[in-house]
């Protein structure tokens, strides 16, 4: 995609609906510091609303470039997101922008405003959110009903992975931007770092993920245990809001397994990325996963969860697992056989050159230009589901009783 100099007008931009950058926690916030940043490099008037600051962290202005906004949140599950995502609203509805970019399809509730306001918006409708376990029928029935008015409200809607798009044309009949995440593709033969834990290049096991049901570390842990591995299990992650599932992982794991919590450097996860002997990969609805193009960019052999949207982007390069056992084999057939894991993770390292920041940023550019000068349309759907409540299930419900 090649943008005419014609084309090249500066654009005010806000991102909205994440916790902000630097990206320290998720999917979002990771697309919002790639993409951001490099549509401030083009000259653009980017600005980000951000929530909830480390600890004792200076609150910055800007970054990469980016103007940055930061406003309160409540400290509750259920309200924190939406509840930030409409003070962003209210501070842009008096501080103009050309464009909106709001993630998460929960936020939907805001765009009545935005479209009042006659400031064209996009919404980044992430994965199926409905489908994740921590919601109860409530808050299922809501993020459904969500859904419903993003189709109705947003001048565009952007779609991470084919089985989201395919989700949307088959509930609503609208057609979604397929703007993927993007792979860094990162150093390989540094080690020095992952000596500070105690590991080896090659001499671990590894999973990087939220403690969620829906991202099947319990299955990981479960089924690495009733193997007969002998290299360590490291389980990086955390989550603030899951100490009962927590407690589960920790009851599920032995002597092998090395909980270290979340790690925000992001040059020694790089690290820990590069140098697994496998890196497993269990999440199953949120659409194309920046953890697994990390580590695939890393060149790591990858072992994930045998949904659609890891297969759309891992191939052939993979191996996949469902059950426990599913993973007590794959463990052990890693630890005998590991010399072709070389050349699966080679193979990934491949296919994660397929995933560019730079063409997925030149495509939230000529998405902003589109729905500006209304080449995309308002009105894209009337939000009404072709079949009520039978939608496919492109992620997975299946969450072995947990």
């Amino acid at each position: 995609m090649k943008m005419k100099a014609s084309d090249r007008s500066s654009m005010r931009i806000a991102l909205v609906g994440t916790r902000g950058v630097p990206a320290r926690y998720g999917g979002f916030e990771t697309c919002v510091e790639e993409v951001g940043s490099r549509l401030a490099a083009r000259g653009h008037d980017v600005v980000v609303y951000c929530r909830n600051q480390q600890p004792g962290e200076p609150i910055r202005k800007e970054y990469l470039g980016m103007r940055l906004v930061h406003l309160p949140a409540p400290r509750k599950r259920a309200l924190e997101t939406v509840g930030h995502a409409g003070l962003s609203v209210g501070h842009i509805l008096s501080h103009r922008v050309d464009a909106a970019i709001l993630f998460n399809a929960a936020n939907s509730p805001w765009l009545p405003f935005l479209r009042a306001a006659n400031i064209p918006v996009a919404t980044h409708v992430d994965g199926l959110e409905w489908q994740r376990a921590r919601w109860g029928k409530l808050g299922r029935k809501y993020y459904r009903a969500a859904e419903a008015l993003s189709v109705r409200l947003s001048d565009a809607l952007i779609a991470d992975a084919v089985g989201i798009q395919d989700y949307y044309r088959s509930e609503f009949g609208a057609d979604t931007s397929l703007l993927t995440y993007g792979a860094p593709i990162l150093e390989h033969g540094r080690s020095d770092r992952i000596k500070s834990l105690g590991l080896s290049p090659r001499g671990y096991h590894l999973v990087v993920a939220r403690f969620l049901p829906e991202n099947h570390v319990h299955i990981i842990v479960e089924g690495y245990t009733h193997s007969r591995a002998r290299l360590p299990l490291i389980v990086v992650g955390s989550h603030p809001y899951a100490e009962e599932y927590t407690g589960t992982l920790h009851a599920l794991g032995d002597e092998r397994v090395q909980f270290i919590g979340g790690v925000w450097d992001q040059e020694l996860l790089d690290e820990l990325y590069a140098n697994a002997l496998v890196y497993w990969h269990g999440h199953s609805v949120g659409g194309t996963n920046p953890s697994l193009l990390r580590a695939m960019g890393a060149g790591a052999a990858t072992n994930a969860f045998d949904v659609g949207f890891n297969r759309e982007v891992l191939g052939d390069a993979g191996e996949y697992f469902s059950t426990v056992e599913d993973v007590s084999v794959l463990t052990e057939k890693a630890e005998r056989c590991s010399s072709g894991l070389v050349s699966r993770g080679a193979a990934a390292g491949r296919r994660a050159k397929l995933y560019s920041w730079d063409d997925i940023a030149e495509g939230y550019e000529q998405l902003c230009r589109d729905i500006i000068t209304g080449i995309l349309h308002r009105q894209r759907g009337k939000g009404r589901r072709h079949f009520k409540d039978t939608a496919p299930s492109y992620g997975l419900l299946q969450d072995q009783g947990l």
